[in-house]
């Protein structure tokens, strides 16, 4: 089956313009055309069109994501290369997370910080308060955040 850019970013949720930019960007080499020059994707384009979504989102450049897509494209001889990009993007994520949770304790120390003011009635109250009274996981948290 031949589906339209419109039908095809329906079926991703991207705008019909994101497969547009990724096909100038030259991350569709494999999507044909129609007589007209309209883009036809088939429905064996869907996991490749995933994938580059999911690499996206790993924040990977995009000369990375096409250089992947082409060494795909190439073959077995490529493997090696495919899997270095994906090692190292692999860690890329890791850091993201890293960071992400270092941040997100940033947060619930705030959470509890304010839900506890409100129940001792002011900031002060909270900033009063010994070590141990503050709940292990927050106590990191507390010593390099301002409240």
């Amino acid at each position: 089956m031949s589906y339209s850019v419109g039908e095809m970013a329906r079926m991703l949720g991207v705008a019909p313009s994101t497969l547009r930019y990724y096909d100038r960007e030259g991350l569709l080499p494999f999507v044909e055309r129609t007589e007209g020059g309209n883009r036809a994707f088939k429905d064996e384009d869907l996991p490749w069109l995933r994938t580059i979504e999911c690499l996206k989102r790993t924040g990977m450049q995009l000369r990375d994501i096409r250089s992947f897509i082409h060494m795909c494209l190439e073959g077995p001889s490529t493997i090696g290369g495919r899997r270095e990009l994906c090692e190292r993007q692999r860690e890329a994520v890791q850091r993201q997370i890293a960071d992400l949770e270092e941040t997100l304790a940033t947060i619930d120390y705030k959470c509890w910080y304010y839900a506890t003011a409100e129940q001792l009635g002011s900031t002060d109250a909270v900033e009063r308060l010994t070590e141990e009274e503050i709940p292990e996981q927050h106590r990191a948290a507390r010593r390099g955040i301002h409240s």
